[in-house]
Parts: C-alpha cells; sequence; structure tokens
C-alpha cells in the first residue's frame, strides 16, 4: 500500500519545513519517505530534501508568465492545468514507488483548496492508482493575535474540507513562537502570550471569541455584527474545524501530529488489521514493532503542559 499525504494551506504557513520534518521523522523511523513537490513556483534552495517527483520537471511558474504573459495567480492556475491534462507523466513518476509513503508539498494559493476542481481531480487520479491520500492544512499560530483573522482561516480550512472531501487533518503550526511566559528573555512569544485555556480556545474553534464585540473599537455597525453571528450559526451547525499545535522544536509535538495522520490513513491496516482502542497516550509507543498506531489522545491531554 503505498500512502501520500498533501501538505496544504497558506503561504507562510510553515508547509515546507512541516514537510521536511516529516520526512526526517519518517526515515529515523525507519520508514520509507519521498518529498513531492507540487508547486511549480518554489525556489530550488528551499527544500531540505531534493523532491524524487517535481512539477517544474513538466512545467515551470516562471516559463509560463514569461511566454504567456500571466500573472502569478493565473500562471498558477495554468501550470495546474496542463499538470491534469499530463496526468500519464506523473502517473508514471509515481509508478517509481511502491510502498512507499509521499509526502506532497502543495503551493500556498488557497484558492486552488477552496474554490478549483485541481486538487480534488488530482486525488481522484491518486486513489485510482491504489494511493491512500490524506491533507493536513496549516494556519500559523500569528492568526490568533487577531480573532477575525482566524475565523477567515477556520472558514478557509472548512471549505478545503468539503472540497476536498478526504481523510483530514488542520494543523496550527509555529506553535514555539506562542509563549506562556510574559517575561520570556528570549522573546520566544512573539505571536502571543496565552494561557492553555486561550490556547485551547483556538485549537477548537470557540466561536463566541468572534461573537463578542471589539471592546478596543467603537463600531457599531449592525451589518457587521450581522455577519459574525451568520459566521457564528455557521460553525456551531458544522463542527468541523478543530487544530492540532504544531512545535517543529518538539519531537513529542511533531511525533504527535503524525500519529494523527497514522491513524487517519490507517497506516498499516492492510498487514494486521486491529481495532484501535482509545487509551492514555504514550509518545515512545505510538509506532509499534508491526506498524500499527495507537488512538491519539484528546487535544486537552497533555497538550502544552507548561501553558499554565
Amino acid at each position: 500500500m503505498r500512502y501520500a499525504v498533501l501538505v496544504t494551506g497558506p503561504a507562510g504557513a510553515g508547509k515546507s519545513s512541516f514537510s521536511a520534518a516529516f520526512v526526517t521523522h519518517l526515515r529515523t523511523t525507519k520508514r520509507t519517505s519521498h518529498l513531492v513537490n507540487l508547486d511549480p513556483a518554489a525556489a530550488p534552495d528551499s527544500f531540505q530534501y531534493d523532491p524524487v517527483i517535481d512539477i517544474k520537471d513538466l512545467i515551470n511558474l516562471d516559463d509560463v508568465m514569461g511566454e504567456l504573459g500571466y500573472g502569478p495567480n493565473g500562471g498558477l492556475v495554468y501550470c495546474f492545468e496542463y499538470l491534469l491534462e499530463n496526468m500519464d507523466w506523473l502517473e508514471e513518476e509515481l509508478g517509481e514507488y511502491d510502498e512507499d509513503y509521499l509526502i506532497i508539498d502543495c503551493p500556498g494559493q488557497i484558492e486552488l483548496y477552496t474554490h478549483h476542481p485541481f486538487l480534488p481531480t488530482l486525488v481522484q487520479n491518486l486513489q485510482r492508482l491504489g494511493i491512500r491520500v490524506c491533507a493536513v492544512y496549516l494556519i500559523e499560530s500569528q492568526f490568533i493575535e487577531d480573532r477575525y483573522k482566524f475565523f477567515s482561516g477556520v472558514l478557509s480550512a472548512m471549505s478545503a474540507m468539503v472540497n476536498l472531501e478526504i481523510p483530514w487533518i488542520n494543523i496550527m503550526s509555529k506553535m514555539d513562537l506562542v509563549t506562556s511566559n510574559p517575561d520570556d528573555p528570549l522573546g520566544s512569544g512573539r505571536n502571543g502570550i496565552r494561557a492553555r485555556r486561550d490556547i485551547a480556545r483556538y485549537l477548537d474553534p470557540d466561536p463566541l471569541l468572534i461573537a463578542q464585540r471589539n471592546q478596543d473599537t467603537n463600531t457599531s455597525n449592525s451589518r457587521f455584527h450581522a455577519l459574525n453571528q451568520a459566521i457564528v450559526q455557521l460553525i456551531e451547525d458544522h463542527p468541523l474545524v478543530s487544530f492540532l499545535p504544531l512545535d517543529l522544536t518538539s519531537t513529542d509535538s511533531l511525533e504527535t501530529v503524525i500519529s494523527h495522520i497514522d491513524y487517519t490513513m490507517q497506516y498499516g491496516e492492510d498487514e494486521e488489521p486491529k481495532e484501535v482502542k482509545s487509551q492514555e497516550f504514550d509518545s515512545s509507543a505510538t509506532l509499534t514493532s508491526n506498524g500499527v498506531h495507537h488512538q491519539p489522545p484528546d487535544l486537552d491531554e497533555g497538550d502544552f503542559q507548561d501553558m499554565e
């Protein structure tokens, strides 16, 4: 069985850093993994590992912009249209990898996930090839500094989930930039000082965060507040989005995220299927000798213990 993880999310969310850490962890645990690049605008020096499959070998965004006169967004759309018209190229490239774990680094234009049919069509082709697919959607911790920006991220994640219709995990990245210490001498909390209880309201989005009127402004536009209430109602009616915290400076944090990904795709199920029982999470026992994973814990059990 082959597995593929689509690493998605807006620009600057840390997709490439996560992909590199993901590959490193899998190789450390003696699992065969490869990086695949689907960003036709990615710089060659932006990868810690050389991609085994690179869309730039098929089509390059700079060439499209130069020869056709398209802008960055229009050029990216053209690149994906060209990819879908040449799926035989991708199938031939994928044919060399069997029983492997493919980490697919995707572009940062969120309209590709929320509006266009390109990625859903790509997923269907991967599944037709017998590849088990899931996706992760990253937003960075800076989003929690502005609750309106945060909920725009929540809605984009929800839209992408509905559009792709595959197993899905949302990740709040760069949590090492959030601290609970107001006197942090290293200044590592540049994305805010948050107590653990406050962070939990963002990891499992609390619609009341946006329902509360902003006390720092005198805004009283009734239509503005009516829009907020409509968004609150939408999130309450469709509670699809929650986030796993990711701190790439913590091995435990990375292992927790990867264990959720493995469990979502039922990694190793075809080797020895068994019912996974809920139990206390032990990061050292995430991957057993036969490749079967235990069910990950609830988010509020052991996450960010230092943030009291």
